[in-house]
């Protein structure tokens, strides 16, 4: 049985990932900042829970006393567009910056943070899983994508920090259906026409991803380290 932690497991992807290591026997830990919500999909799956922003320095050295106190697989899942949360002001330089800010602490540092915590717990043979994206390869997204972009610059020198230790991969998905990252604004014509997009002709699914994080956290996948693994359909060939 191993101790498995994913941040921002309490609904879409982050829930799906942390189900399938709970079905496997593995004892999880998610995390997020919304306490009712993680409560009741810690129910669900029978695991343990901490409330706490990832992105916060402060936040993420308090829990530590919450987290497990050895972590086998660590699953950056946290995160998400901030832009999609802000009302714009045009020609603002700080409302820009601040724009900028929200959305490489939210998916950037909030992975750094964790994963900078948890290095000393990380067991020999562990695992290190980032949820990426596609609009980090030039899909578009402004400073969510560059945020994306940068967590896969960060992902190939830990794995070369963590060497024969473990390994660290990012999981890149397309567009993911039955999540929040949206808000409830994607269009049925958006949906189409990012299925388009596709060799496969369909949207992904929140265990698409799940399933493949189980692939890199399982011990065939351990000369696998420092890669972007892409789930989108072929929407984006990562060759």
């Amino acid at each position: 049985m191993r101790e498995v932690v994913v941040t921002g497991g309490g609904t879409g992807i982050g829930f799906a990932i942390a189900a399938a290591f709970a079905g496997k026997g593995d004892k999880v830990t998610i995390t997020g900042r919304r306490e009712q919500v993680l409560r009741e999909a810690a129910d669900k799956l029978g695991a343990s829970y901490a409330v706490f922003d990832a992105a916060s320095p402060v936040a993420v050295q308090e829990a530590l006393a919450h987290l497990p106190a050895t972590v086998d697989v660590l699953v950056n899942n946290a995160g998400g567009n901030t832009n999609l949360d802000r009302q714009k002001i045009e020609n603002d330089l700080k409302d820009l910056a601040e724009a900028w800010w929200a959305n490489l602490n939210a998916n950037l540092m909030s992975a750094v943070l964790v994963t900078t915590a948890l290095l000393p717990r990380l067991s020999k043979g562990g695992r290190i899983v980032s949820i990426g994206s596609i609009a980090a390869r030039g899909t578009g997204s402004g400073s969510y994508g560059a945020a994306k972009a940068a967590m896969e610059s960060w992902t190939a020198d830990l794995a070369a920090e963590l060497g024969s230790k473990a390994t660290a991969n990012v999981v890149a998905p397309g567009l993911v259906v039955d999540t929040e990252f949206f808000r409830g604004r994607l269009t049925p014509e958006g949906v189409r026409h990012r299925v388009e997009s596709t060799r496969n002709g369909r949207a992904g699914t929140p265990d698409d991803i799940a399933e493949t994080v189980l692939f890199l956290a399982s011990p065939g996948a351990g000369h696998l380290t420092g890669q972007v693994l892409h789930v989108n359909g072929g929407a984006y060939l990562g060759r």
